[in-house]
């Protein structure tokens, strides 16, 4: 389910004259047995809310004195957001006649049209306060404090995203805590600015606005339509094209070097800008320099489970899940281990919100098949990225609503996609051999068509494979093999760090065996898919006249001036 909670106004929302009648407690008492949240977000004081209202212990969280307390009925635990007025305050405004006043624990309320001696003894004291109105209330509570801090406070200590829940009221101060709501909707009698910023406007008013509501959070059908798009790019006549990642599984395919990480990490940085959750599986260390991730796991060092899911605990923070230390051939069944217990997570929290699965051909292979209830049809928010979509588990291609090529033959990809699914393909796909960096042939499984969008660029710029291709392991079939002229030598560079010190360690008839059968540049091009410094080594192996010394030199100082390696790299011969 996408919402796991509701966050609710009192009066004029679930409370009419200040009432809940008990149509509307049903509701609320049905969502509570779906498994959901309850959250609600008062502008009342407490002791006043208790006057009037006898189930408080429905909520799993009381936002009361807007924004300025949270209170969690289970414990009777208080937490107050901010300091009340000094007493002077209050002394002057009952000394110009305001009234009546009420004061709470930080909050000071008055009635309008005593707005103006509010403001101005606010000003004259010199106090850093903000005035909130209500529906003729004004209220007096520090700067910066109001119902989507204290709501934001109580989805932390509930494990909650705001993009999880579904907030619903009807005046003035509820603006901001509708706002960071993933689902926001205005009962029948809301005031029109309400309405009119809200994603959802309910044919009911009061309590039963708030059941129409509930039956639609159940149901799954509340939509924010408005809300929900990422931008991926724009068409050629400029109009922009947006996905939902956390509603649609997404595939992005293409050969190594065409861009399938840059275009993802534009999406995940724009994700990450919009508060999403992101969990991110990277077998060969393409993204542990995202800014916005913190990133677990080295060449070195196997991440651990308990360290991974202890990092998606707290909302507000995403993991890359780095896998370079984790053997080859046990990269899978060490994934196989932690994804169930990542979608359990989900399952409860509604978080990651996005999980992002690197060389998913690898970590999701044909022949994978899991446990029952284990990887559900259903699951979305999901991007896989691959070479070969043909060569993914049958139970994450039913998973994948739309596909993203890149790259050489496109539209081959996404055929390749379809046949693998077992659905038809575009009956008309634009017919396209290679598609320059940053574009995309964007395609939406069941549609006859595709599109070509010019994808947006990431703001950041990323290290590609310097760490994987510096420290990390290729595995037997793309390391580089010191063999000689006979053959007899097996000496294996699974890195560049490796291959340089057995570079610095073989003898020179060794050295110049596989330098002028060029083989350096061609495990460059192909296995490190570095197409520049392949250039460049390239350059080098033509070059007749230089030494193996020489040689050795100037292929180092290619390779250390693209990549940065560890701080012991080698700098003579090894035994």
């Amino acid at each position: 389910m996408r919402f796991h909670a509701l966050a609710t106004d009192y009066d004029g929302t679930i409370a009419h004259h200040g009432r809940v009648d008990e149509p509307t407690m049903n509701a609320l008492k049905k969502l509570r047995k779906s498994g959901r949240k309850l959250l609600l977000v008062t502008g009342r004081e407490l002791d006043d809310l208790f006057k009037t209202f006898e189930h408080s212990d429905i909520f799993d969280r009381i936002v009361a004195e807007n924004g300025a307390m949270v209170y969690d009925p289970a414990t009777k635990e208080m937490r107050l957001i901010g300091s009340a007025p000094p007493p002077e305050f209050v002394e002057e405004l009952k000394r110009r006649g305001v009234g009546p006043i009420s004061v709470g624990k930080v909050i000071v309320a008055t009635w309008e049209p005593h707005e103006t001696a509010v403001l101005d003894v606010i000003r004259q004291q010199g106090l850093e306060l903000q005035v909130i109105f209500n529906k003729g209330a004004v209220m007096v509570l520090p700067s910066g404090v109001n119902k989507a801090t204290g709501l934001a406070a109580a989805l932390a200590d509930l494990g909650l995203s705001p993009h999880n829940v579904a907030g619903v009221g009807d005046a003035e101060n509820d603006h901001a805590f509708l706002e960071m709501c993933g689902c926001s909707a205005a009962v029948a009698n809301a005031i029109p600015s309400v309405k009119e910023r809200s994603d959802i406007v309910l044919a009911a008013d009061h309590g039963a606005g708030v059941a129409e509501f509930i039956e639609q959070i159940i149901a799954g059908t509340a939509d924010t339509p408005t809300r929900d798009g990422i931008q991926l790019g724009v068409l050629e006549d400029g109009t922009p094209v947006a996905l939902d990642p956390i509603s649609q599984g997404l595939l992005v395919c293409g050969s190594s070097g065409s861009g399938k990480s840059t275009l993802t990490t534009g999406l995940l940085e724009r994700m990450a800008e919009a508060g999403y959750q992101i969990a991110i599986f990277d077998p060969e260390g393409d993204y542990d320099t995202l800014d916005f991730a913190i990133s677990l796991g080295s060449p070195q060092r196997a991440p651990l489970v308990e360290e991974v899911l202890g990092v998606l605990d707290v909302p507000g923070r995403n993991v890359t899940v780095n896998l370079l230390g984790v053997a080859l051939e046990h990269r899978p069944a060490f994934f196989a281990e932690l994804l169930p217990q990542v979608l359990e997570l989900r399952s409860r929290t509604g978080r990651p919100h996005l999980i992002v699965i690197d060389e998913a051909h690898h970590l999701l292979p044909v022949e994978w098949r899991p446990a029952q209830n284990a990887f559900p049809e259903s699951t979305r928010g999901v991007i896989y990225i691959t070479v070969h979509p043909e060569s993914l588990a049958a139970a994450a291609l039913a998973t994948i609503d739309r596909v993203l090529a890149v790259g050489q033959e496109p539209t081959q990809r996404i055929e390749a996609f379809c046949q693998a699914a077992g659905i038809d393909a575009p009956s008309a796909p634009q017919q396209l051999d290679q598609l320059p960096t940053g574009d995309v042939l964007d395609y939406h499984r069941g549609d006859s068509k595709t599109a070509l969008v010019h994808s947006e660029k990431p703001t950041t710029e990323r290290k590609r494979h310097s760490r994987k291709y510096a420290e990390g392991n290729l595995g037997p079939v793309r390391s580089f093999y010191f063999r000689g002229r006979q053959g007899k030598l097996n000496l294996k560079a699974q890195n560049l760090l490796v291959f340089l010190q057995l570079a610095d360690g073989v003898d020179d008839d060794t050295w110049q065996y596989h330098l002028r059968r060029r083989e350096y540049s061609h495990w460059l091009h192909h296995a490190v898919k570095d197409s520049a410094v392949a250039v460049e080594v390239e350059r080098i192996e033509r070059d007749a006249k230089l030494s193996a010394e020489a040689s050795r030199k100037a292929i180092r100082e290619a390779i250390e001036a693209r990549y940065t390696l560890p701080a012991d790299k080698p700098s003579g011969k090894i035994d």
